[in-house]
């Protein structure tokens, strides 16, 4: 969610020149060697077995040890045992390095300890989970971190290598041009799903607890169960182990039975009593312990399917048990009921963190915390919904109510004291949440020490939004009046403030670029702030300074607050800005806010140096003199450098960046404004500058097109790259000595920018400007002034550059969405809020290149109507009671997507409506309402309710009465909707074929809602030093050194895994960029290992049909191929293709890619005619998309010229090939390699051709005894299709063996050395090793 954040920490590494950059890893690389420090080996001997090897690091704890054999086939089934060195129990939480006498070959004894009440339940449990290994419905029903995998689901069949046995045919439904998009192949059948059954029945016995006199004999509890064998059984727990009883359901007899089969585990009593247990049991452990890791482990935050099949509902006494209490008691190992969540996420961010091993630590500890709180959170928000809860203020109406369980705080996102009725009510009380939220990942991610903010996360759940917040201490005991001592309740009237306090925010201002300000309060005194007003700051019990309604952490965003008497820019204005939105919390985006202060540090130096070289002009004379001063008073710039934002703008990248922004404005026609400045530049002395600011810097400051940007920039200033020397220096000097004349320069181009320095460029912004309520002292004015232009010129810096910017992105293709999350993920990171989509879609649709932004259109189209269709399921839930849930969602899908016009909704059936409907009941659960009125609901209504929330939310005119009309005119799928919405709002439905189309009956009915999920939204912590590796890696691999990138990023993964454990989103990146570049180094086996974990790690951790999962696919296909496994590759695309389709359709530029290797895959296995349907798919696709003389569009003839080729029909081989060759001959030049293996390519097929003719004419005139000479029909060696595979996606080998690397390594340093850039610059274009593989910013 918020890219920003992540990039602060980044800093130290990004601001070192290439130079320093070895010396950063050294001493990180020192730093690491301590952890790891050297493993050894122990042996473990338990009862009943032989004694094995275990490998340990002296790092771990005993505990650690106890998880591994709780997990080993041989030992699964102890739980309650210790582990003894000779004969000296060992203590669970001790680090092995602490414990005397234990070193390499030592033998650890497992003792079999008593149990106690608490111990047998974790033995049941514990059990029972080795029983449920293999079954899914923990990851259909959404619950303990647990969710789907299906690389593994058909990869078991028999690798074989020979042609002959390979089945490729696809589908009917994966081929191109198919319109058929079942749904059910989206979880292909497990074999290993179908459960071997072990026992029927597992569940506590009635007869729980155990009276007084049997409690004294050591019952702890009493187990039913019943066997495969049908024998009904009643167990005891005791102190000893468990035992048969003579009890029956009806009678108690807790003597023994005879034999009892005391045994200490139930696994042990089981195999005694019954057979099948036995064996089936055995077979169980087997297949579990055979699965990949990355299918069992648990993620770091819960991932809902929103398609599940039917799964029969077996008993299951865990399950019950864990309903009914509130499972705080035993799983977690903590003393006491329940968890201090604020003083656990409190003390980990106190944790040293002076050097690495301190930093993993706390890293680690942080993310653990967030993590465990995240799911104690959802669990109670759902709670809270459901009714289950108790409110801590029973006596008010429904809405207003607050809870309290495990220690959280929920309150509903309704306005509730018309706390915001002057911010737009009900609609500001939903989006504060999202924007508190927002900010509390802000400060955490600057993390200042000393000050706090409050664990938070946001639960949206049937219809309804929940804050979850943990608890300060002693705030519930004193009214809010006297805990603030910081900011102010009542926005703004009344205002506090504390020295400490300001001194904490004044650390995090450079950072968050928060401008320091005085406010009026009551009593007309100026009050110093270092953040917004209704940032409060509390000082708990425990002596803590917390602050919390971080809600306006980021400046508001002017284009959606009309405010009287203020103008916006013209540009702006021209695009229909200000616009009403529904409350008054708009803000701009971090990631906004960073491209704007970059943008204008640019313009900063430029003006700057545009000034420095007139004056040079003006005294030729003293140029040396000049040259020598230039400097910035900027000591604070230059030793802290990752505060400023443009790190090390070397003069390549600024000319880059310069030419992007040079070029945003072409794309947008309207923006053709020059601004007056701009064309008097180069003559006058500094006077433009002033100038530009005295006509307050409209059109100057909002568009690219700053005084140094326009068409002209490059040639009006001869000496750009002198000037760019200069702005360096400005940064690097520290102040001492500057001549008057260039203190002047600075100024003016401080004032230019809108700096708060007059001395040095810094950037910030005031959040409570245009904030109702507020007052500013007179004195403040001028200031306040120069704020509000700054905000107008962030606002039209993100419709005039940032909107441009994504849409060059997508037209050349470096922002590819796929679907809905991807398209926001893309807005996201240029800073661009969501509100902006329909400017956004307005935008593509003037564009000339309209064409070729179909798709992003397409997407965008979708992600508009289904959160339209979002916003008013909300509503429409809130009125559903729980018995008729079932029925309101199938209701609103049929009117959402089914063609049958009258959707008619099924009441739930009448006798189950009470008799006695008059005893009103006050304390109703937030949800019931006998509300019927979402069963009037028809299509009709619905979608003209999507229409005018378009219009009024999106300011977007949707032409539509119907589903169909718009699936129409827009080219949408209905499966894609389907998925859309269900992600959205946390429907489950069943997987099966749905019928949208039929007009006769409705395509969904009640029994196909199986669940609605909670959708979450909480803090991601981030692993610094991790990323920085990476970082590093990438940019080592980036300068050709592909070793010691391979290295770093192997460091980055141990990194990762050592804060979040085996399972995350940044670890697959991680994974899949190491796959690549083992196969770059020509490590096939090893890339398919890494890449097979990335492909799991994606599913697991995004989801099956996630569009980042659907690409690891096609790089897990690559590697299968290289090494031998065609089937495997062929099933691996074929599955990609799948979910591409289901995901976003065929008409997507990535569809081409995906094509092409399908085809050439089938090309390799012989089967012609399919691969020529796939190749000839891409070819239209590429064409459509990059355009017929795109040198893709070259590549994607000369592959289907191959296939006709080897299909010996040479006159189609040469048309397309022939096209290729005129595409390469244009853009290339006849001299270009391509160009020359092209032609010589068609002398070939014309010989062929020619030599075909000749036998035919033979056979025409000599009939059967003509002497034919044998053609050569050749079958492609897979050589040559890995080498066409490995070219079409983006790998071009250097032959490499680890000589060949050295000396390549040898060469680049050598050439390095000379400084040849332009020739190493070549060098390296040619490993183009899409180093897109960014870790993705939540």
């Amino acid at each position: 969610m918020n890219g920003g954040g992540a990039h602060e920490h980044t800093g130290e590494l990004e601001s070192k020149p290439d130079g320093d950059m070895d010396g950063v890893d050294e001493s990180n690389e020192q730093e690491v060697i301590v952890i790891q420090d050297t493993g050894f080996t122990v042996k473990i001997q338990a009862p009943g077995t032989e004694p094995f090897d275990l490998q340990v690091s002296p790092q771990e704890m005993v505990q650690e040890i106890h998880q591994v054999l709780m997990d080993r086939e041989d030992t699964c089934h102890r739980t309650c045992f210790s582990l003894q060195l000779d004969g000296n129990v060992l203590d669970n939480f001790a680090e092995l390095k602490s414990i005397e006498g234990l070193q390499e070959g030592s033998q650890l004894k497992v003792v079999e300890e008593p149990y106690t009440v608490r111990e047998a339940r974790i033995h049941v449990r514990h059990i029972r989970d080795l029983l449920k290994s293999l079954d899914p419905s923990d990851a259909y029903n959404g619950v303990d971190c647990n969710s789907l995998s299906f690389l593994n689901s058909d990869k078991r069949k028999k690798k074989g290598n020979d042609l002959e046995q390979i089945d490729c045919t696809p589908p009917e439904h994966i081929l191109p041009g198919s319109k058929d998009r079942p749904l059910v192949p989206l979880q292909p059948p497990n074999k290993d799903w179908k459960p071997m059954q072990c026992l029927k029945v597992l569940t506590m016995s009635g007869w729980n607890p155990p009276p007084g006199n049997r409690k004294m004999h050591g019952d702890l509890m009493y187990l039913y169960m019943v066997t495969v064998e049908e024998r009904h059984i009643s167990l005891t727990a005791s102190t000893r182990g468990f035992y048969l009883n003579q009890s029956t359901t009806y009678t108690f007899n807790p003597k023994p039975a005879n034999p009892s089969f005391l045994s200490h585990s139930l696994v042990e009593l089981l195999s005694q009593i019954s057979p099948a247990f036995k064996k089936n049991f055995t077979a169980l452990q087997k297949k579990r312990v055979q699965r990949h890791p990355f299918e069992r482990i648990a993620t770091p935050f819960q991932l809902y399917s929103w398609t599940a099949p039917q799964v029969d509902h077996a008993m299951d006494c865990v399950r019950a048990e864990d309903a009914y209490t509130s499972r705080l008691g035993y799983e977690e190992h903590i003393p006491g009921q329940t968890r201090d969540w604020n003083e656990e996420l409190q003390t980990t961010r106190e944790l040293a963190r002076k050097n690495l091993p301190e930093r993993l630590l706390r890293e680690r500890a942080i993310f653990k915390v967030h993590s465990d709180f995240a799911a104690a959170a959802t669990r109670g928000a759902m709670a809270v919904i459901d009714g289950n809860v108790m409110a801590i203020n029973p006596g008010e109406e429904t809405r207003m109510q607050m809870f309290i369980w495990n220690n959280i705080f929920f309150s509903l996102g309704f306005d509730v004291r018309d706390h915001y009725r002057e911010l737009g009510g009900d609609a500001a009380a939903h989006a504060a949440p999202t924007n508190d939220l927002n900010g509390v990942r802000a400060y955490g991610a600057v993390d200042v020490e000393g000050l706090y903010t409050l664990g938070t996360v946001v639960v949206d759940y049937r219809g309804y939004r929940v804050t979850a917040q943990s608890i300060i201490p002693g705030i519930l005991e004193r009214e809010q009046e006297q805990s603030v001592i910081y900011g102010s309740i009542d926005f703004g009237k009344t205002v506090v403030s504390h020295s400490k306090y300001l001194e904490l925010l004044d650390k995090t201002s450079r950072p968050l670029k928060v401008h320091k300000h005085d406010v009026l309060n009551e009593k007309d005194e100026a009050v110093e702030l270092c953040s917004s007003v209704e940032c409060k700051g509390i000082i708990g019990n425990d002596g803590r300074h917390y602050i919390l309604d971080l809600l306006r952490t980021f400046p508001p965003d002017l284009n959606f607050l009309p405010v009287e008497g203020e103008e916006l820019p013209p540009e702006t204005k021209k695009q229909g800005f200000p616009r009403l939105h529904r409350h008054r919390l708009a803000c701009l985006r971090q990631e906004l806010i960073e491209a704007f202060v970059e943008h204008r540090y640019l313009l900063f130096m430029k003006m700057a140096a545009l000034q420095l070289m007139q004056q040079k002009a003006n005294k030729d004379a003293s140029k040396a003199l000049a040259a020598n001063h230039l400097a910035l008073p900027t000591t604070k710039a230059a030793k802290n450098p990752s505060e400023t934002p443009a790190q090390t703008t070397t003069p390549e990248s600024t000319a880059a960046k310069e030419q992007v922004s040079a070029d945003a404005p072409k794309v947008e026609l309207t923006n053709g404004v020059e601004s007056p400045s701009t064309t008097t530049a180069p003559e006058d002395s500094p006077k433009p500058v002033v100038n530009g600011v005295s006509q307050p810097a409209k059109s100057q400051n909002g568009q690219c097109e700053s005084p140094l940007e326009g068409k002209e920039a490059e040639d009006t200033i001869p000496g750009l790259a002198q000037a760019k020397e200069l702005a360096e220096s400005l940064v690097a000097e520290d102040g001492s000595g500057i001549d008057p004349k260039s203190r002047e320069v600075v100024l003016n181009a401080c004032k230019a920018v809108g700096s708060i320095s007059s001395t040095s460029f810094d950037i910030r912004f005031n959040p409570d400007i245009f904030s109702p309520g507020v007052r500013f002292p007179e004195e403040s004015t001028e200031d306040v002034q120069k704020q509000k232009q700054l905000l107008k010129d962030a606002a039209a810096f993100l419709v005039s550059c940032q909107v441009p910017s994504l849409v060059k992105d997508c037209l050349d293709h470096s922002a590819l969405p796929m679907d809905g999350a991807t398209l926001t993920e893309a807005l996201h990171q240029r800073g661009i809020n969501i509100r902006y989509l329909g400017t956004v879609l307005e935008f593509v649709d003037k564009t000339p290149a309209k064409a070729q932004l179909e798709h992003f259109y397409r997407i965008g189209i979708s992600e508009l109507i289904t959160r339209c269709a979002k916003h008013f399921f909300k509503t429409y839930l809130q009125g559903v009671e729980l018995s008729a849930l079932s029925a309101a969602v199938s209701h609103f899908l049929n009117c959402f997507l089914s063609s049958f016009p009258d959707a008619v909704a099924h009441l739930p059936p009448d006798e189950l409506v009470s008799r006695r409907k008059n005893r009103k009941r006050r304390n109703r659960v937030p949800g019931s309402g006998d509300n019927t009125a979402w069963a009037s609901l028809t299509p009709s209504e619905l979608w003209k309710s999507i229409a005018s929330e378009a219009q009024s939310y999106y300011h977007f005119t949707l032409q539509c009465d119907g589903v169909d009309q718009v699936v129409e005119k827009h080219g949408l799928q209905k499966i894609t909707l389907l998925r859309e919405i269900s992600l959205k709002t946390g429907i489950q439905i069943l997987l099966k074929e749905y019928n949208f189309d039929s007009r006769h009956k409705p395509a969904f009915t009640e029994e196909d809602i199986l669940n609605i999920f909670p959708i979450v939204k909480h803090v991601n912590p981030k692993a610094s030093d991790a990323f920085h590796f990476f970082q590093s890696g990438q940019a080592k691999v980036q300068q050709g050194f592909l070793k010691e990138g391979c290295e770093l990023i192997n460091e980055a993964l141990n990194l990762f895994n050592n804060v979040y454990g085996a399972m995350h989103v940044e670890i697959c990146a991680c994974l899949r960029l190491l796959a690549r570049l083992n196969y770059i180094m020509g490590d096939h086996a090893e890339a398919l290992s890494n890449q097979q974990k990335a492909v799991l790690m994606s599913e697991r951790a995004l989801g099956i049909e996630h569009p980042n999962t659907i690409q690891e696919y096609m790089h897990l296909a690559l590697y299968c191929f290289a090494n031998g496994q065609l089937s495997t590759a062929l099933k691996l695309l074929y599955r990609a293709r799948y979910l591409m389709l289901m995901v976003c359709g065929e008409d997507h530029p990535e569809m081409a890619l995906l094509d092409s290797n399908i085809g050439l895959v089938l090309h390799g296995v012989m089967e012609y005619d399919l691969s020529l349907r796939f190749l000839e798919n891409a070819l239209a696709i590429n064409t459509k998309y990059h355009g017929s003389r795109s040198l893709k569009v070259a590549l994607s003839n000369h592959l289907v010229a191959r296939v006709y080729e080897s299909k010996a029909e040479f006159r189609s081989a040469l048309q397309h090939e022939k096209e290729g060759y005129t595409i390469y001959k244009n853009q290339v030049g006849e001299a270009h390699e391509k160009t020359k293996e092209s032609s010589d390519y068609l002398k070939y097929l014309t010989q062929q051709a020619v030599a075909l003719q000749r036998t035919m004419n033979e056979i025409y005139k000599n009939g059967s005894n003509a002497s034919i000479t044998p053609l050569k029909f050749t079958a492609p060696s897979m050589a040559s299709v890995l080498e066409q595979l490995n070219i079409i996606n983006g790998i071009i080998f250097i032959p490499l063996s680890q000589k060949d690397l050295e000396t390549l390594k040898a060469e680049v340093q050598r050439r390095q050395q000379l400084q040849e850039s332009e020739k190493f610059e070549e060098l390296t274009a040619d490993i183009p090793l899409e180093l897109e593989d960014k870790i993705p910013v939540d």
